[in-house]
């Protein structure tokens, strides 16, 4: 079973590179975040015609997490839970749309726990932002101990934002006074591992060196100074089974891409 995780920066904007990615990868479950589209206007029939169901979790303009599941292939999907019940960092903004938890059974009938997040970028800090975002992971710490406690095999994927070593920058003194390595982001990271997750891309990259971003400014692409936000952390059950992991490098080099490539897991059956 093929996972994935895609930053997309905007559904609609992205769509053509997005189904090209669908058509020519095939994974059986893709978590898509910063998708900016409200669920009505999101495109789901686009979606549909490649043999693809989309559950939504929108919002106007910003944010937004969308689970795809190829139906074709036989895969199903039920909602479980949206949202973490914790505010913007502004009073009036309300609930931010970056959690979309579902239960996706495959052909033979097993099901699997899906998370889908858009955590917080919180920059500039210190400031509410900052502090909205440390909130939030511990909210999602919260959550990922109680799917924990269901002893069901779970898989949390999504831009994190959040850069866990050194070695996942291509220079860290360059982003050292950024909110996605604080140490504050970075511990808040390495308790969910400290709770037994597993880190997908790092197991099978232990050196590191695997970025996942590259930004639009500076030339970052054609210098490759990217950095790794987009994780697929594994429940024990899972992690057993990872087969291999891997970044679609070529497709944050396309025209109109995102800045974000998409991160994929095969899991053993």
């Amino acid at each position: 079973m093929k996972i994935a995780t895609f930053n997309i920066n905007g559904v609609k904007a992205r769509l053509p590179r997005l189904k090209e990615w669908l058509e020519e990868t095939r994974p059986a479950i893709a978590c898509l975040q910063e998708i900016k589209s409200q669920e009505d206007a999101f495109p789901a029939k686009e979606f549909e015609a490649l043999g693809y169901r989309a559950l939504v979790c929108g919002q106007k303009g910003f944010n937004g997490v969308a689970i795809l599941v190829d139906e074709k292939a036989g895969y199903s999907l039920n909602e479980v839970q949206r949202g973490l019940g914790i505010d913007g960092p502004k009073e009036d903004e309300g609930e931010q749309a970056r959690y979309l938890e579902a239960d996706v059974t495959d052909p033979d009938g097993a099901s699997t726990r899906i998370v889908d997040i858009y955590l917080p970028n919180g920059n500039p800090q210190p400031g509410p932002k900052f502090d909205y975002k440390i909130a939030w992971m511990a909210r999602l710490r919260e959550r990922m101990q109680a799917i924990w406690q269901e002893e069901v095999p779970a898989a949390v994927l999504g831009d994190y934002n959040v850069i866990p070593e050194d070695d996942d920058v291509w220079s860290p003194k360059a982003m050292a006074s950024d909110a996605l390595m604080r140490p504050e982001s970075r511990a808040a990271y390495a308790r969910l591992l400290g709770d037994g997750w597993t880190d997908a891309v790092r197991t099978l990259n232990p050196r590191g060196g695997v970025w996942t971003f590259w930004d639009y400014q500076s030339g970052a692409w054609p210098r490759d100074h990217g950095f790794r936000i987009d994780h697929i952390l594994l429940s024990p059950q899972l992690a057993d089974r990872l087969q291999a992991v891997g970044v679609d490098r070529e497709h944050r080099g396309r025209e109109k891409a995102s800045d974000h490539a998409p991160v994929w897991a095969i899991l053993r059956s």
